[in-house]
């Protein structure tokens, strides 16, 4: 059976947004498998939130763009209206419940725009966050409480990172891992109780994910 995940994940500029795709699909990559990382920067500088789009797939990846993710990841108000084109009736939504809350409440259809596959999002006063009724599972992962409270804030992106991991179900922990000591590991050089709060965050939201599954 051939394996393939398709990735949204949309956050504010500062938020690691990149650095987890990243990270993602070097992990792809660690595996032998096919990995593409499409970042979209554009939007942000004008004010707008940061994309990236990733998949993993152990055949070739016929086309960069895609229109629904088996996993899409909103870390603001915005960027849950950002990604909602993206979101399918088998998609597992992850949302960092810390800085987002969601109102249960059927998808509007004046809230965004779909335009060349990419949400453009009508700016209202007052509106609130709401997700399309056709979805498949929402996990609310408090990664910013998480950091600030048990770990640290900088690894905020990381507990995303491990749900993402855990929900995507393409890439094992020790090729996220060894992805990581690539990207950080001069830093845990200079200081190695960074590696062991990194892997810590990563197993946070690893766990996060893995229990709600089993709940669903």
């Amino acid at each position: 059976m051939k394996r393939l995940a398709k990735v949204v994940i949309a956050g504010e500029g500062g938020q690691g947004v990149q650095s987890i795709a990243d990270i993602l699909a070097e992990a792809g990559n660690e595996e032998g498998l096919e990995a593409l990382y499409i970042p979209n920067f554009g939007i942000e500088q004008r004010g707008g939130v940061s994309v990236a789009f990733v998949q993993i797939a152990d055949n070739l990846i016929g086309s960069p763009k895609f229109e629904k993710g088996d996993v899409v990841v909103a870390l603001s108000d915005r960027a849950v209206n950002r990604v909602k084109c993206h979101v399918g009736a088998n998609t597992i939504f992850v949302y960092d419940n810390s800085l987002i809350e969601i109102a249960e409440l059927p998808e509007k259809t004046d809230d965004y725009i779909e335009e060349e596959g990419e949400c453009r999002p009508v700016e209202k006063e007052d509106q609130p966050v709401s997700l399309p009724d056709k979805i498949g599972k929402v996990i609310a992962v408090p990664a910013t409480d998480i950091a600030k409270k048990e770990l640290h804030p900088r690894v905020f992106n990381v507990i995303i990172l491990g749900a993402v991991v855990e929900a995507a179900r393409i890439v094992g922990e020790d090729s996220i891992k060894i992805a990581i000591e690539n990207n950080l590991g001069k830093k845990f050089d200079k200081n190695p109780e960074l590696r062991e709060l990194n892997f810590r965050a990563l197993q946070k939201g690893i766990d996060i994910v893995k229990e709600a599954l089993v709940r669903s």
